[in-house]
């Protein structure tokens, strides 16, 4: 065999040469592969363990995730004012307090400062920060203790939401589970939404948690308005919440901001000027107190509110809140809750947070006036939309002395006169009244009711005007009787104001002069309507509650009742055109338990009650003295800007009214939010006018016609008056006797004597008398008989004699009656037996203080005695009454019977020194 066949059968496995050894090539070759191999196995079995292990990780990821909290969980609650301000603020179930807050609502200047100081790579990191923990780390290895934490931010976000037992909060074992526990955080949620957890629920001290709650309770103010200084002491005060408390530890808490303020500077994140201003910031902080607005609106509107998500049965409650008159008179709305971002529950409300602020000052300040007990209420409402801009049921929420726990907002008393101008109003709708007609102040008794004023005097003869400008019981009382108590109440109960009588009594004459009980909030959600073109409305609580209200009145009573409350009602007298023009009115309980004040611009409707919630008598406050000054204030600070002028709301109302052919317009519901049709927009300047319908016309006294629709000679007194729809109607109905306003007399002018008609001859056109004889021998028939002639005077209502002046009645009235044609019936006049006409009085030795005792001689029923206009004793007829003189000067005395007879007569006293 040849060497090249023993060559090629042994090269054949290409590993050995020409004499048996292997060749390097070959085996370096196979090397390679085999390792190729086992690469490839370990990269298989790398890549299986670290997929179990990531699968491991995801497990116990879903198995075990992080503890982020869900929203509504912890059971607290904000209410917010309209533009976002907290009113107050419901700690959670651990009793906690807690604001939300965004991180766009916290001011830049906290987010540096906090990020400067806790974890500058907080935007860069996965949640942990490998070169600060080996830093940390071999700082503790080093000296044996912790010199730096080496958390991040998403870190100290998990040990907020799973606090780690006392005892190991800075060990090992509890830094890892921080650490795994920040990187689950960082997987679920982006970098602000991590901040925000840590803005709202980074331990300030006490029970405070989050920086807006922080700065609120310890600086008084936002955290977006935070200064530098301000920035930089809440952001330190979480290192030791207890030791840097700056309304405990000024000085600490001084030093650790400086540090900060130091470290700022030297990052270059803030310049020298800031950090120079920002230390000269001093630290004054306030004990930690609840700081909250409206505290009972909040409180009621928590009580009344439904969960957020709770939809089931919110759109039947919704229906049944719009049916206006069919749900309870005054009701709120019930407001829902919605979630915030820091996953808190809040609860928004229509109030006004600078409105609110300057209210409950308002009332602080008048605290000082006012006794031991008294208690105070106010609301604010917006015409425009109706809603609700202030609210206090009390004046100081924290005086438990004066029951500042109790919502007198809501509370029934007696509204005094406040429901006055209602009736006025509804009886110009009737036709019955313009703002000129003749009205009876003097004593009267309507079934045994015999009401009296306020200051117990009376005034005689008084025009509409002037008995609603002056709050006249008499008068009111004698309207409301003509209309029926039981139609005024009914017509103000469809409106939303619902009078409760006491122990279930039908509605009486009483209810003009509170008889009947009411709320503030009725009141003056009735009193917007003199706003809004006789449209009443109720006020409403939360953005989204509907738009209930009521056609109460014509637009033209309306703005009728408001110009005598506000101008006096005088049609001859400019407008007043300033928008803070103030229509208003007072009312007193009996008793003085209850004092009130209602005003009306273009803009608001203000409310304001004061007197003891107790019902205990307030002697000496009455609503005039007390309720009216503070109602004026807290109008005059209000907001100029006009959301609804009457002009327009008058329009709308009026094209309403006539889509249903001028019939009472129903309960009429809009949208949430929504203001009256046809309103103006915030901000505008409307000018007010008279709507369609009024006109200024002249009047005459007693008869109350128009002076066009008057002969000259029964025009007593000339008047410029408002009247509706062209009415101008007549005197109401003389109570004690028949007949119209005028009576028929015969006379003889030449002679000024009066006549009898069966003492005439003939008839009225030139007969002779018919006692000639007896005429003969008079000094009379000297000269040549007269013919007696026939005319027409003005009669005014019987109850007003004692107030008439000789120079308001008609002159022939007084002349003497001829001889032989004198009345054979008796006069209507009394006489007062016990004083003599003109008579003058000096004290005896000794007194200072005269006591008459006088009696009415041909009285009937009654008799009221008056001095000086001034009810002082009441008696049976015939009976004598002692009546008390001791101030000097001239005095008038009236006695007056139940059927109009009257007996006057004027004296003086005189005192010693005269």
């Amino acid at each position: 065999m040849s060497a090249e066949e023993g060559g090629g059968a042994d090269g054949s496995g290409g590993a050995a040469g020409v004499d048996g050894v292997a060749d390097p090539a070959s085996t370096a070759r196979a090397e390679q592969a085999a390792r190729r191999a086992l690469d490839r196995r370990a990269r298989r079995i790398t890549a299986a363990i670290a997929a179990g292990i990531c699968a491991a990780v995801l497990l116990l990821d879903r198995v075990f995730p992080p503890p982020l909290p869900r929203a509504g969980a912890d059971g607290a609650l904000v209410v917010l004012a309209a533009d976002g301000t907290p009113l107050r603020t419901y700690p959670s179930r651990d009793g906690v307090w807690r604001v939300p807050v965004r991180l766009d609502a916290v001011s830049p200047l906290y987010v540096q400062a906090l990020v400067g100081y806790e974890d500058r790579a907080f935007w860069q990191h996965p949640g942990v920060n490998p070169l600060a923990l080996a830093r940390a780390g071999w700082q503790w290895a080093r000296n044996g203790r912790v010199v730096s934490g080496g958390s991040t931010l998403t870190m100290q976000v998990a040990r907020l939401l799973e606090p780690p037992a006392p005892g190991a909060r800075r060990s090992l074992a509890t830094k890892l589970r921080q650490a795994v526990r920040a990187m689950q955080i960082e997987a679920r949620l982006g970098k602000r939404e991590i901040l925000e957890l840590y803005l709202n629920r980074a331990p300030m001290g006490g029970m405070v948690e989050g920086v807006e709650m922080a700065s609120r309770a310890y600086l008084g103010k936002p955290a977006r308005e935070l200064s530098a200084g301000e920035a930089a002491l809440l952001a330190v005060l979480p290192q030791a919440p207890s030791r840097l408390r700056p309304d405990r530890a000024p000085a600490a808490a001084r030093a650790a901001r400086d540090k900060l303020l130091a470290r700022m500077q030297a990052s270059g994140a803030w310049d020298a000027a800031t950090v120079a201003d920002a230390r000269i910031e001093t630290i004054i902080a306030q004990p930690i107190r609840a700081h909250w607005l409206a505290p009972l609106a909040a409180e009621r509107l928590r009580q009344q509110a439904r969960p957020a998500g709770a939809a089931r049965g919110a759109a039947q409650s919704a229906a049944r809140d719009a049916a206006g008159a069919a749900a309870p008179a005054g009701s709120a709305a019930r407001a829902t809750t919605e979630r915030d971002a820091s996953g808190r529950e809040v609860l928004r409300t229509t109030l006004d947070a600078g409105i609110q602020r300057h209210l409950e000052q308002l009332l602080l300040d008048r605290l000082g006036s006012l006794p031991a007990h008294v208690s105070i209420a106010a609301l604010v409402v917006e015409n425009a939309t109706l809603a609700v801009r202030g609210y206090a049921g009390s004046a100081d929420f924290g005086d438990a002395s004066r029951a500042a726990h109790v919502d007198m907002v809501r509370a029934v008393r007696s509204p005094g006169s406040t429901l006055k101008p209602f009736l006025y109003a509804l009886a110009l709708d009737e036709g019955l009244i313009h703002s000129e007609s003749l009205l009876i102040d003097a004593p009267q008794d309507f079934g045994g009711y015999a009401p009296g004023n306020f200051q117990a005097a009376f005034s005689g003869p008084v025009s509409v005007s002037e008995a609603l400008q002056r709050s006249l019981n008499v008068p009111a009382v004698d309207l409301l009787d003509r209309l029926g108590p039981a139609r005024f109440a009914g017509t103000l109960r469809n409106a939303g104001l619902r009078l409760r009588m006491p122990g279930g009594a039908e509605p009486n004459l009483s209810l003009i002069l509170g008889g009947g009980g009411t709320t503030l909030e009725e009141l003056v959600g009735a009193y917007t309507a003199f706003a809004r073109g006789g449209i009443a409305g109720r006020p409403r609580f939360v953005p989204d509650a509907p738009v209930v209200e009521t056609r109460l009145m014509s637009p033209g009573a309306a703005f009728i009742v408001r110009e005598i409350l506000e101008n006096g009602g005088k049609p001859d007298r400019p407008f007043n055109l300033d928008t803070a023009g103030i229509a208003w009115k007072t009312g007193t309980s009996f008793g003085f338990r209850d004092a009130w004040a209602v005003a009306v611009t273009d803009a608001y409707t203000v409310g304001v009650w004061v007197g003891r919630p107790d019902g205990t008598p307030n002697p000496g406050h009455f609503g005039a003295n007390t309720s009216a000054p503070l109602v004026r204030d807290l109008m005059l600070a209000l907001p100029r800007a006009v959301g609804a002028g009457p002009d327009a709301a008058a329009a709308a109302a009026s094209a309403a009214d006539a889509a249903r052919g001028a019939a009472p317009d129903p309960a009429r519901t809009t949208a949430p939010g929504s203001a009256l049709p046809g309103s103006a927009p915030p901000g505008a300047l409307v000018q007010r006018g008279a709507p369609p319908g009024v006109v200024a016309a002249d009047i005459c006294w007693p008869g109350g016609l128009a002076a066009s629709q008057t002969e000259p000679a029964l025009c007593r007194e000339r008047r410029r008056a408002w009247t509706l729809d062209g009415a101008t109607p007549p005197t109401l109905p003389d109570r004690l006797r028949s007949g119209g306003w005028t009576e028929t007399l015969w006379i003889d002018r030449a002679h000024q004597r009066r006549l009898r008609p069966d003492c005439l001859r003939g008839g009225a056109d030139g007969a002779t008398h018919a006692n000639a004889a007896a005429l003969a021998s008079s000094a009379v028939a000297a000269a040549t008989p007269a013919a007696p002639e026939r005319i027409d005077i003005p009669r005014w209502p019987t109850l007003l004699d004692p107030w008439l002046a000789p120079e308001r009645r008609a002159p022939e009235a007084a002349w003497p009656w001829a001889d032989g044609c004198r009345p054979d019936a008796p006069q209507r006049t009394l006489h007062i037996e016990g004083l003599d006409p003109g008579a003058t009085l000096r004290p005896a030795p000794g007194k200072t203080a005269a006591v008459l005792a006088l009696r009415a001689v041909g009285a009937r029923a009654s008799v009221v005695w008056l001095l000086d206009d001034r009810v002082v004793a009441s008696a049976p007829a015939a009976q004598t009454v002692s009546i008390a003189v001791a101030e000097p000067g001239p005095h008038r005395l009236a006695a007056i019977d139940a059927e109009g007879r009257f007996a006057t007569l004027a004296f003086r006293w005189q005192d010693g020194a005269r």
